[in-house]
């Protein structure tokens, strides 16, 4: 049976634990083996791929996706309203391609501007027909009707009362969506002091989430607002992003709940929008009154206490804007480290591995039995995330046991 041998590397296994050098054997579009230190896997039969002391590591998993944003690396669409239908697909294909290149295999999706672009693009990416990550696809951001504060391009289309939501969660099912984001709160951004904001009550919150247990799908939210994560805790949502204003019973529930709920807080955003977006009109008063400055303050008191509670808080930086384009996802890591004292490794887990647990594929690790979804890496990102950053430093990108971008050096 033909492979892929990885040799000469020093592997990040994304578990936590120091690189170490060793192989690993490929067959299929599953990692068969590793092997640590001088041990040696079998070559019968595989492509040996001479690594020369490159880091071999996880794919990356991009926690909080937003594919159809507009704007990338490539070119910059300044507005964030929906485009006509056809260049929208189109541009959101290149988005997925460019997230590929840039090193993240997986994409968690925190919503779309169309109910339907995302499973379409996830079906041809799975055949083969497009290059892009594996993604958890999901529809429109939903705001409740008639709420001050839902954004133009959020457009609500399904009515308040509890049938119609729990009728709107089964339609998400049946259209073939992984996921469903709601607005649990609105946004400083949308509105002063919107994060304090509520779009849905108690009772709507739980009949959403029995709704999606029924109909086996998974909930994200948008949460600024204390009493909106707590709601969407309660409910059994899956991904819960920003919490913002979480205070001390909200951590605790959080807490009780982390084995089965993840955030990602969106920095990448927030320090775009508060220091590189002045081309964009958007200064140092406008930075502070969409809540940017706010927001990365917060998070610097929240996200560290989050970790010290052992939950999962994971990189996703609401890329896409303007000013926060698509390919600069991996400075979410380095945000990690400077603003939240995430140890290189620690965030380098983070989009690994708990990604790999958001998304529930096996993927994050370089372990027996995972897919082979690996990045082969100039250098020591344990030692410095930023290489991640330039996707010249990425090697090799294999995805499921096919390479994406091969390495040059490979032999037969």
């Amino acid at each position: 049976m033909s492979g892929t041998l990885f040799t000469d590397v020093m592997i990040f296994d994304g578990s936590g634990a120091a690189r170490f050098p060793g192989e690993v054997l490929v067959r299929g579009e599953r990692i068969e083996a590793v092997a640590r230190g001088d041990e040696r896997l079998p070559r019968e039969g595989a492509a040996v791929v001479e690594g020369k002391g490159r880091t071999l590591m996880p794919g990356m998993v991009e926690a909080h996706g937003h594919l159809t944003w507009p704007t990338n690396v490539e070119r910059t669409i300044n507005t964030m309203k929906p485009l006509p239908i056809e260049q929208h697909v189109l541009v959101t294909a290149q988005n997925a391609r460019i997230t590929l290149d840039h090193g993240f295999t997986s994409v968690y999706s925190a919503g779309s501007l169309g109910e339907r672009i995302e499973p379409a693009l996830r079906d041809m990416i799975d055949g083969g027909f497009l290059p892009g990550p594996r993604l958890r696809a999901s529809a429109l951001e939903k705001g409740a009707e008639g709420v001050l504060g839902v954004p133009a391009g959020h457009d609500p289309t399904h009515q308040r009362d509890i049938p119609h939501l729990r009728e709107y969660v089964a339609q998400k099912k049946a259209d073939g969506c992984d996921t469903i984001k709601f607005l649990m709160s609105s946004d400083d951004a949308f509105q002063p002091g919107g994060s304090q904001t509520l779009m849905y009550s108690e009772e709507e919150a739980q009949a959403i989430g029995e709704a999606a247990r029924e109909a086996g799908i998974w909930l994200a939210c948008h949460a600024q607002g204390a009493e909106a994560v707590k709601r969407a805790l309660r409910a059994g949502f899956r991904a819960i992003y920003h919490c913002t204003y979480a205070d001390e019973e909200a951590l605790d529930l959080f807490e009780a709940k982390k084995g089965q709920t993840f955030t990602a807080p969106a920095v990448g955003l927030l320090w775009a929008r508060a220091y590189e977006a002045q081309d964009f009109g958007i200064g140092p008063k406008e930075a502070a009154e969409l809540g940017a400055l706010r927001g990365i303050e917060l998070g610097q008191q929240a996200i560290p206490e989050m970790r010290k509670r052992g939950i999962r808080v994971l990189p996703g930086g609401d890329y896409g804007f303007p000013y926060n384009p698509h390919g600069r996802n991996a400075r979410d890591l380095e945000h990690f480290v400077n603003l939240f004292g995430f140890s290189p490794t620690e965030a380098l887990v983070a989009a690994t591995k708990q990604g790999g647990e958001l998304v529930g594929w096996d993927v994050g690790q370089v372990r027996a039995g995972y897919l082979a979804d690996l990045l082969l890496v100039e250098g020591d990102p344990t030692s410095d995330v930023r290489l991640l950053q330039d996707k010249d430093n990425l090697a090799a990108i294999m995805k499921g046991g096919q390479f994406y971008k091969p390495l040059m050096e490979a032999t037969a």
